[in-house]
């Protein structure tokens, strides 16, 4: 079976996070990649309902029915077959998205689907944006999942793949997450729970490994680790104001998913003296986004980036201490930006291993941004500080 993904703003994040998840029940026969959309050969069908909850970097989950010519008798032909008029009972919204660069005529499509329906006597509706493609707002506000269909084609070369959206992300409970927590800093904790998402899944973690996050700022990690089914959690942060923020979205958290934690713990103190605080050898994975360095303002870059890079080191030489044999690291490093140059740290990382969970054929891609160290810059235009994140084996 053939389903799309469509990626989020850092296609190459999204494409490792869904490879990672993926690889590990079920059997990918091949892949087909644009700038914006993967599409994969799985042996077995997929529960998107699920995956779409876990998955930080992905817009859109859907089925491809076919592979057509085209021309726009095929991709008429091709999206009414998709349509199931017989279970039809109320208004049918439908709507397309197209992810291409050669021009095709949605409008005219639209207009004969539109017309077909109404000769079978089904009241509907065409749903449009004014972006290029339709959103996961508009698809789910729309109704284009329950109830109505959202069509999307895909160029392939010379060709297009046809199919259906089955789900979208869940904006609303990103945002509610993001905005509504009830403590929210500037200084401490602003990573967003779908950067936090994707970053527990590239740590591969099994459910009942000890997850340990040394930085854990407003526990924005913790949190969603716990919404992912994770029980045997770790936090530290050396301010006391960082684990009072913790606790108070912990309780948030609880309250509004009606979770239960079987085993928690928080302790207020250094990361670079962790080893006094945790049992050594006793951790699984370390997820975590540490001190960033300054985010606003003047300041002396060479200083920054020494002070960071001795920070990071002693971090990573604790971190030995206490991660067992096979554990990883999911790490984010700042990359400041200044002008037309970027300011890369690099701290020495020991014994470790960069990992790249994407596999060597996919990693040629040409479309895959990784930069020389296997490492994945993220970001957005006009932001000082990038992250780069790094995945660090501990074999």
């Amino acid at each position: 079976m053939k389903y799309f993904f469509v990626l989020g703003n850092n296609p190459t994040l999204s494409v490792m996070e869904i490879y990672t998840i993926l690889k590990n029940y079920n059997k990918i026969n091949g892949y087909y990649l644009t700038d914006s959309c993967l599409v994969l050969d799985l042996e077995e069908s997929l529960n998107p309902k699920m995956l779409i909850k876990i998955l930080g970097g992905t817009i859109k989950i859907g089925i491809i029915h076919s592979e057509i010519k085209n021309n726009f008798k095929e991709i008429l032909k091709n999206s009414v077959n998709i349509i199931d008029t017989k279970n039809i009972f109320n208004k049918f919204n439908f709507g397309f998205s197209y992810y291409g660069k050669n021009k095709i005529n949605t409008r005219a499509v639209g207009m004969e689907i539109k017309k077909y329906l109404k000769e079978k006597n089904i009241s509907c509706r065409w749903v449009v944006s004014r972006e290029k493609n339709l959103s996961s707002v508009v698809v789910k506000t729309n109704k284009l999942i329950d109830g109505g269909i959202e069509i999307v084609l895909i160029q392939k070369d010379n060709k297009i793949l046809i199919g259906k959206t089955l789900e979208v992300q869940h904006f609303k409970e990103l945002s509610f997450r993001d905005y509504g927590r009830p403590a929210r800093d500037d200084l401490s904790g602003m990573l967003p729970p779908k950067l936090a998402q994707i970053m527990i899944n590239l740590s591969e973690a099994k459910k009942n490994s000890i997850i340990f996050d040394p930085f854990c700022g407003s526990g924005t990690i913790l949190t969603e680790a716990m919404l992912m089914g994770y029980n045997n959690l770790i936090v530290s942060d050396i301010s006391i104001k960082a684990i009072n923020d913790t606790k108070k979205n912990i309780d948030w958290i609880l309250k509004n998913y009606k979770l239960k934690i079987l085993n928690l713990k928080l302790i207020n103190t250094d990361a670079q003296f962790i080893s006094k605080k945790i049992e050594g050898y006793s951790i699984d994975t370390i997820i975590t986004e540490p001190y960033l360095g300054p985010q606003r303002g003047n300041f002396n870059i060479k200083k920054t980036l020494n002070e960071l890079e001795n920070l990071y080191e002693k971090c990573l030489f604790e971190f030995k201490k206490i991660l067992k044999s096979d554990g990883k690291i999911v790490m984010i490093w700042p990359i400041f930006k200044m002008g037309n140059k970027n300011f890369f740290i690099n701290p020495k990382i020991n014994n470790y291993k960069i990992y790249c969970p994407l596999p060597l054929e996919v990693k040629k891609n040409k479309l895959i941004k990784l930069t020389e160290k296997n490492t994945i810059v993220y970001g957005r235009e006009g932001q000082k500080v990038f992250r780069e994140i790094i995945i660090l084996s501990n074999n």
